[in-house]
């Protein structure tokens, strides 16, 4: 990968992590488009890597909220348990969340089906058009939320097990656990909020992952020149995943849903099109 490349790439990984449209499955049809060689292990490690740059922008634009400990005192009687999960339920309620992620995640990533996936940008394509159909209905589907709904540990789970649908790319990690907090009775914001911060858990554990895997192959990925692609790469995603955020928080809050979904279908549907007449979606061969 060359230093433009890596900077269009992570651009897009900034401008999608937190848009219900894929950011995974809107690299792979960057990398496609690029021409970059699909199947390569330091290809598919930079595509999770560079996303766990986009997320660390959440712990800074929400520093306030991440690092929150509820210092009131514990009903009385309660165990150490029940003491420290009193004081620490925020990291409590995303360790629930983030399991069934765990547990499929690896379960995928063992059988070969994620590498699979991801090389497969037929099946981003097709999801990102059954996604955006679903998404010109899941406002007045799930919309029901109050403020007066919080996420506990029930919701939490239930959240994580939507977001093990993102394992499909294509599917937005966002908009499944949006969704899902949707139908638990969260409002949008509220939802897309935790979200937020299930991400954080969700892509360090793949990120770590990755890098493991990373090291268990032939060292000789490791040269200065990809080392530098990744460092760059997290650098410029956390920077415009920074900048997206607030916005995309603002607008479906405002707006809801419609507009990605319609997006969605026009991207996933030129594809589509694309390679059912014959054509590559590489620039350049």
């Amino acid at each position: 990968m060359t230093w433009i490349e890596t900077v269009i790439i992570a651009i897009v990984e900034g401008l999608t992590e937190f848009l219900p449209v894929s950011s995974t499955g809107h690299m792979i049809i960057t990398q496609n488009l690029l021409g970059i060689q699909q199947g390569d292990p330091f290809v598919h490690a930079f595509t999770f890597i560079i996303q766990f740059g986009a997320i660390l922008s959440v712990v800074c634009l929400y520093w306030k909220r991440f690092f929150q400990f509820d210092n009131t005192p514990a009903p009385e009687g309660s165990s150490l348990w029940q003491r420290l999960k009193h004081k620490y339920y925020f990291y409590w309620l995303l360790i629930v969340g983030v399991l069934p992620a765990v547990v499929i995640g690896l379960a995928a990533k063992k059988s070969g089906l994620l590498d699979w996936l991801l090389d497969s940008v037929e099946v981003v394509a097709v999801m990102l058009v059954v996604g955006g159909i679903f998404m010109l209905f899941c406002d007045k589907l799930f919309n029901k939320g109050t403020d007066a709904n919080k996420v506990n540990e029930k919701r939490a789970f239930k959240i994580g097990l939507y977001q093990c649908i993102s394992v499909i790319p294509g599917v937005s990690r966002s908009m499944a656990t949006i969704v899902g907090g949707m139908t638990q009775g969260l409002t949008r914001k509220r939802a897309a909020e935790f979200s937020f911060f299930l991400a954080v858990p969700t892509m360090a554990g793949a990120t770590l992952l990755d890098l493991l895997d990373l090291l268990k192959e032939d060292a000789a990925w490791a040269t200065t020149h990809n080392i530098t692609m990744l460092v760059l790469g997290c650098v410029v995603a956390f920077i415009v995943a920074l900048l997206a955020m607030k916005w995309f928080v603002a607008f479906l809050s405002k707006y809801g849903f419609k507009a990605f979904g319609i997006y969605r279908i026009i991207v996933g549907s030129i594809i589509i099109l694309l390679l059912l007449t014959g054509h590559s979606l590489a620039m350049v061969d």
